[in-house]
């Protein structure tokens, strides 16, 4: 396999710059003096910032673009054989990484890097993570799967101790990565067009675990089923976090809860709630961590004290004080697209979320339930076929939790085949559970209909992976 080295920068060019996460693996590489180029489809807010930052992006993936001086080829996951680009890489015997085996090798670079994995919740905890090293001045390199307004994007070059990125378990591309602390924040049957069962779902994050050496750490959530299947025979130190007994009970105004259990190294305790829903707890860590820390949030849900608790476990063990801990916690108030106040257009309120998973959905809705509000309307955009079909039960409950709900057309992403499954489908088992659902085959039906129907007070949220985030852009525009 091709092997980055900082000390002997190459021409690279990604193919698929656009992406979130190629876009920000580039920036890395331009800053360490690499020459950097790449194409993408179309152009985007991101290629522009990156054609402004100095990286030239063709738009339009042609053979044309791959030039004989191209040292090394980076191909994002959606890239199949039959891409122009890809073809005249092979014919032109380039070296080439995926996405995965770059983030990897870039990695190697850093004394102490960090992976972020689980089924949800890993770009909210990298970015708490973040935080909590840019209040301790720790000059961390960050690679984020969202946009982080206080670094002004997802990317941050800095020093070359703390690395921390995202690590994702689809295609197992997480395995490509060489981390000194890796981060388990839950484990959930997803991807099924990739994975066979949640059984092979957590072999795969049992493979991410023995990827850790014997002088890092693995954090895991103490309420993940049959911890000791993933952690047997681990020569690395394991380090145990649990935020609440279950998202689920998360209370619907500004009262108090508790963890319930004590039975993990980093636990909340005396969990309290303001009018936003944001939460406050009282942090305790195992011995030797000096005593219960008081951390406020400004991120709605309860299922964010785990999230938070997660970053903690992290930063303890990289070196970080408490009170770091607690102001950087304290300092993150969101990135896009996870509960993003987008405005308010008619006296209701419009709110973005990336939530596409039937825990992720539920969490988002017990957490705006927490927000003052007259009635949630829940825009939603399913987000591939394949996760349609294999979690629509699970969809149709979840989505009860708002009081209207309105379905867009399935986004695609990248399948092609319907398997049967429509949004109509997901429609008519929200109904048979006896919650009224609509459905409009464009976004733009779906505006109308918000503007001729939301009344002040109300809280609209469009939800999912896909770019249903357009629906509140044009309201407000």
């Amino acid at each position: 396999m091709y092997q980055i080295d900082f000390n002997h920068p190459v021409r690279v060019f990604f193919v698929g710059i656009g992406g979130i996460s190629m876009s920000g693996l580039a920036q890395i590489l331009a800053s360490e003096g690499f020459t950097v180029s790449g194409s993408d489809r179309s152009s985007s807010r991101i290629t522009q910032e990156l054609e402004e930052s100095g990286i030239r992006v063709h738009i339009g993936q042609r053979a044309e673009n791959i030039t004989d001086d191209i040292d090394l080829a980076v191909f994002t996951a959606a890239i199949h054989p039959d891409n122009p680009e890809y073809i005249a890489v092979q014919e032109k015997g380039i070296p080439s990484l995926t996405r995965a085996e770059l983030l990897g090798q870039l990695m190697k670079n850093y004394r102490l890097p960090v992976a972020v994995s689980g089924t949800h919740g890993k770009t909210t905890t990298t970015s708490m993570l973040s935080e909590i090293l840019l209040a301790a001045k720790a000059d961390p390199t960050l690679s984020i799967g969202g946009i982080l307004p206080s670094i002004g994007g997802n990317v941050r070059v800095g020093g070359d101790r703390y690395f921390v990125a995202e690590a994702c378990e689809y295609t197992n591309s997480f395995l490509h990565m060489f981390p000194r602390i890796g981060i388990i924040l839950n484990i959930e049957e997803d991807h099924l067009d990739f994975f066979k069962d949640l059984d092979d779902i957590r072999r795969s994050f049992r493979r991410f675990a023995q990827l850790l050496p014997q002088d890092g750490a693995l954090i895991i959530n103490a309420d993940i089923e049959n911890i000791p299947a993933l952690t047997e025979g681990l020569t690395c130190d394991i380090i145990t976090f649990r935020g609440a007994a279950d998202p689920a009970q998360a209370p619907s105004s500004a009262t108090e809860t508790d963890s319930g259990s004590s039975a993990a190294d980093y636990r909340a305790s005396d969990i309290q709630f303001d009018e936003c829903g944001h939460p406050a707890f009282t942090l305790h860590g195992p011995a030797g961590y000096g005593g219960p820390t008081w951390i406020q949030l400004h991120v709605p849900g309860l299922h964010n004290v785990g999230n938070a608790l997660a970053a903690a476990a992290a930063a303890d063990r990289m070196g970080i004080g408490r009170d770091e801990i607690a102001a950087g916690l304290a300092a993150f108030s969101g990135t896009d697209r996870r509960f993003q106040y987008k405005g308010v257009r008619d006296g209701f309120t419009i709110i973005d979320d990336y939530a596409h998973h039937p825990t992720e959905i539920e969490a988002t809705l017990r957490a705006a339930r927490a927000c003052p509000h007259d009635r949630i309307i829940c825009v939603f955009q399913p987000h591939t076929y394949s996760r349609t079909k294999s979690l629509l039960d699970g969809f149709a409950r979840a989505l009860c939790h708002a009081d209207i709900v309105i379905l867009a057309d399935i986004y695609a992403a990248r399948e092609t085949d319907t398997l049967g499954v429509s949004s109509q489908t997901l429609q008519e088992e929200i109904r048979r559970l006896g919650h009224e659902c609509l459905y409009f085959s464009s976004f733009e039906e779906i505006e109308k209909y918000l503007l001729a129907n939301c009344r002040k007070n109300d809280l609209v949220i469009t939800m999912g992976a896909g770019n249903v985030d357009q629906i509140g852009t044009d309201l407000l525009s």
